[in-house]
């Protein structure tokens, strides 16, 4: 075997990592985690704006 078959194999083995990847992230099963990790940025501004009492200090 030379260099070529190896470059070769980790090719497909690559290709078959990126499928598997790519399938797992459209999964209907991960939707609802993926749509929580989505909302996460947003979290932050519900929180301050609850300890503040919905109030905004001028900045």
């Amino acid at each position: 075997m030379d260099i070529n078959t190896w470059r070769g194999i980790a090719t497909v083995l690559a290709l078959i990592a990126f499928i598997g990847v790519w399938i797992w992230a459209w999964s209907k099963k991960r939707k609802g985690a993926f749509d929580e990790a989505a909302d996460l940025p947003f979290a932050d501004d519900d929180i301050d704006q609850k300890s503040k009492g919905g109030q905004h200090d001028g900045q």
